[in-house]
């Protein structure tokens, strides 16, 4: 038996991925069984490596001839390390796989599908994903993320090639027409920004990805970057055929080593299949506040990321004082497909001004964690519980907090609230970036309160006061309430109104939003004078 040596991506405890030889057994069959092991972060954290090596072993030790692919992860965070065979029915599930488990599931033949106490069946009929209606993620965990071959034969190209046979203008327009808004959290319509960058003349002109995925309970930009980079690249050149640039930047954030890896080992792979479209993958500061959008320009332009006044707009002098669109991950990742599909197929999906879908992130004290990408319309609750599965704790579920650690804590009252952008702004919160964090009825929601105060005052870029003096006022007058001086509570709102009011960019602005919706919808967390 010969046995050559392949590669695969290990996790280091606290660096980078490093590399592994594994053996791999030259077999004299055209066709070799496909395994997949997930190569996401997630799944690295709970042994993915350790199972891939174990396949790997156990394949060789048995003469078994496999292809072994390290896909993204499905986003069923609960089940992993997923493992998937590719089989003449199709991919099956195993999982959650161990390293220990391998040696059994080889006996019981799960090349080829067998029965096994971790068989989940086709994958694909897995409830949880036949549920949802996936776009932007739609090829993550199918494809392997570092073979350009493998996206294009699943659909990937077809939008970009649309776009080059369409004047900037054509471009922009099918973008407005779908409806697409900022999934960073704003959610500014796209084609506004777009047109706009398009209609400022100038020599030259940026493409930059916010992938600053900074917020608590938020891992959808993470998971497209490691599952499915060459999306990512697509809509970015699609963005820079609409509005003149031909240069791009992935502002990927300092502690996504996995994500940088895979951006620029598929970079590597893309060969011509950006065209004239260059894009360069730059690691991010390391500081929270450079998730707003001049902060972050600022420390790519190689300065401290410190927020800028407004105007003028990145869209009219952005990066290096040039017209710049700025978007995040899973924006440019939905633009792909409305151009190959039409913009009329993703404005159909939705409802009210919100088009399209968004992948939704649950996380916190919930049974069932991971991505879930629906159409806006459901209800809060049908996400927490019939993807959810409610609390991991079995208590009942008292708060949730949606959109970062700058979002409202929602009581159980709002969960019917409906997963629109102007639903959630008409009860005082947002949807952020559709990260969803989950609390059950143990929580203080005075202690998440001061939670918020002190992350402001760690993350601040400290240029104004209300933000830099504020947040540190407010953790200091929370303790107090805590300690007993309810008649502080009063001293509060008045700091949630000017740092509402005064501060320069959302870090400052938003930490009341939390602050001032736990006030209000759980009062007695803050003394019972103030029930």
């Amino acid at each position: 038996m010969k046995v050559e040596t392949a590669t695969i991506e290990v996790a280091a405890a606290d660096s980078a991925p490093a590399s592994l030889p594994l053996p791999r057994v030259a077999g004299s069959r055209p066709l070799r069984t496909t395994v997949f092991v997930p190569g996401d972060a997630a799944a690295l954290a709970l042994g993915a490596d350790a199972v891939a090596v174990a396949i790997a072993t156990e394949a060789a030790r048995r003469g078994i001839d496999l292809r072994l692919v390290r896909n993204g992860s499905r986003g069923m965070v609960w089940l992993e390390p997923l493992v998937e065979v590719a089989t003449a029915q199709g991919r099956i599930a195993y999982g959650p796989v161990a390293a220990a488990d391998v040696p059994g599931l080889f006996a019981a033949d799960f090349m080829a599908g067998g029965a096994h106490a971790l068989c989940l069946g086709p994958t694909d009929e897995i409830p949880w994903l036949a549920r949802q209606q996936r776009l932007a993620c739609r090829r993550i965990g199918v494809v392997d993320p570092r073979s350009l071959a493998d996206y294009v034969a699943r659909g990937g190209g077809e939008g970009l090639r649309q776009a080059r046979a369409m004047a900037p203008a054509a471009i922009v327009a099918a973008v407005s027409e779908s409806g697409l808004r900022g999934r960073g959290g704003a959610a500014f319509p796209a084609g506004i920004k777009w047109q706009t960058v398009l209609a400022t003349a100038a020599a030259q002109k940026y493409i930059v990805c916010n992938a600053d995925e900074g917020d608590s309970g938020t891992f959808s930009d993470r998971m497209l970057m490691e599952g499915d980079p060459f999306q990512l690249f697509e809509g970015m050149a699609i963005a820079g055929l609409a509005v003149g640039a031909t240069q791009g930047y992935i502002y990927v954030r300092s502690e996504y080593p996995h994500a940088i890896a895979a951006l620029e080992a598929a970079l590597e792979e893309a060969g011509d299949f950006l065209g004239s479209f260059k894009v360069e993958v730059r690691k991010g500061a390391g500081s929270y506040v450079c998730g707003e959008e001049t902060a972050l320009l600022e420390s790519l332009e190689g300065r401290r990321g410190i927020v800028r006044a407004k105007p003028p707009l990145p869209a009219i002098c952005g990066l290096f004082g040039q017209p710049t669109v700025i978007n995040n991950v899973i924006t440019f990742a939905s633009v792909p497909d409305i151009l190959a599909q039409g913009a009329a197929a993703y404005r159909d999906l939705g409802v009210g001004r919100s088009r399209g879908t968004l992948p939704f992130q649950l996380a916190g004290n919930i049974k069932h964690g991971g991505l879930v990408e629906v159409p806006f319309g459901l209800t809060l609750r049908q996400l927490l519980y019939d993807f959810g599965g409610g609390s991991r704790s079995g208590r009942p579920l008292r708060a949730v907090q949606v959109g970062g650690p700058l979002g409202a804590y929602l009581p159980t009252s709002q969960f019917d609230t409906v997963l629109d952008y102007e639903a959630f702004a008409t009860i005082g919160g947002g949807l952020g970036h559709g990260g969803i964090v989950a609390f059950d009825d143990t929580v203080d929601m005075a202690q998440q309160a001061r939670y918020a105060m002190k992350f402001c005052a760690v993350e601040s870029c400290g240029k104004c006061t209300p933000c830099r003096i504020g947040s540190t006022r407010g953790v200091e007058v929370i303790d107090r309430i805590r300690a007993g001086q309810e008649e502080q509570i009063e001293l509060l709102q008045d700091l949630c109104e000017t740092m509402s009011q005064g501060s320069l960019c959302a870090m400052g602005s938003m930490t009341p939003i939390p602050v001032m919706s736990a006030l209000r919808h759980f009062p007695g967390d803050f003394g019972d004078k103030h029930k």
